[in-house]
């Protein structure tokens, strides 16, 4: 059977970045590698940050989760019955940040999909920065992600003290205490990942995963999570760093969580990523002007007009 991972974590928690490191290590060590992304809206920008992976022992593939939850469910399960055709050893799931659980669980239990994949590692990646107030579906979606998890991956460490890390710990289990989560025993990995070696992504590797029994909110495709979504971005990469803090600064384009793209100045790309505590620009080979902003309540008219 073939062995299938899930990497998932909250908004910016840093997913992409630990995919593509854990993608090379499984291919170190001689594994042919499928990996699956979706993302929240009709622009999936981390596709282009993946394509650096592309060879011989990796393919891409991709689900566009701009649907409903049936959708989006029917499309998750078409592309990995493709995926069992490829003669993939390992297929590396990454979700939205504001994934439903129980859509990966229910996809593997049905016919033909159990019969082909069984689950190798839940990967739960946090920020160690993690704001202190994230709102109450959020903290659903945390809590329901790491306690599935067989291991809880803090990124950013390097850049935080031993009190930040312990206040994001007791985040987590206080968010898990709110739904009743049944068990929550979380293992955490709270080495900087440019530490990691070979030995590090192979005890994740072999991580599991947490059957958890907890209250179920509303996730996912149905919640009040939204995204919109910019093509053709003219902004320089000050501009569009002056326009990203104004959306955060101010509640009226609504509660912004995440903006994420790419902004392309005197023929360089540029990797755009913000959340309420960090907005980083990173040189990057391939790009295009493209931004996507996800949050709840978000004022679709004003934000347009700001960065339309």
């Amino acid at each position: 059977m073939i062995k299938i991972d899930l990497i998932t974590g909250f908004l910016g928690a840093g997913k992409t970045t630990f995919l593509i490191e854990y993608a090379r290590f499984l291919m170190r060590q001689g594994l042919r590698v499928g990996i699956l992304e979706y993302d929240l809206g009709a622009i999936n920008v981390d596709m282009l940050l993946l394509n650096r992976l592309r060879c011989d022992k990796c393919e891409l593939e991709m689900v566009a989760a701009a649907c409903d939850a049936d959708c989006l469910s029917r499309r998750f399960k078409t592309k990995l019955i493709s995926m069992a055709m490829s003669g993939y050893d390992r297929v590396i799931v990454e979700p939205s940040g504001v994934f439903d659980m129980d859509q990966f669980y229910d996809a593997l239990r049905e016919e033909p999909l159990e019969n082909w994949y069984e689950i190798g590692s839940v990967i739960t990646i946090v920020n160690a920065n993690l704001s202190d107030e994230i709102g109450d579906e959020a903290d659903f979606l945390l809590a329901s992600q790491a306690a599935c998890a067989g291991r809880i991956v803090l990124s950013r460490t390097q850049l935080v003290n031993t009190d930040r890390i312990e206040r994001t710990k007791a985040h987590i289990a206080e968010a898990a205490a709110k739904i009743k989560c049944s068990r929550f025993d979380a293992k955490f990995v709270e080495k900087n990942w440019e530490d990691f070696e070979d030995q590090d992504f192979a005890e994740i590797m072999n991580s599991g995963y947490v059957i958890s029994d907890y209250i179920k909110l509303t996730a996912g495709s149905d919640s009040s999570f939204e995204s919109i979504s910019f093509l053709d971005v003219k902004d320089s990469l000050d501009e569009l760093k002056g326009k990203i803090k104004s959306l955060f600064s101010d509640k009226t384009y609504g509660n912004v969580l995440r903006v994420k793209g790419f902004v392309i100045e005197d023929g360089v790309s540029y990797q755009v990523n913000a959340t309420q505590y960090e907005l980083m620009a990173q040189p990057i080979a391939i790009g295009q002007h493209t931004v996507i902003v996800i949050g709840t309540d978000l004022n679709e008219k004003l934000i347009r007009e700001l960065i339309g």
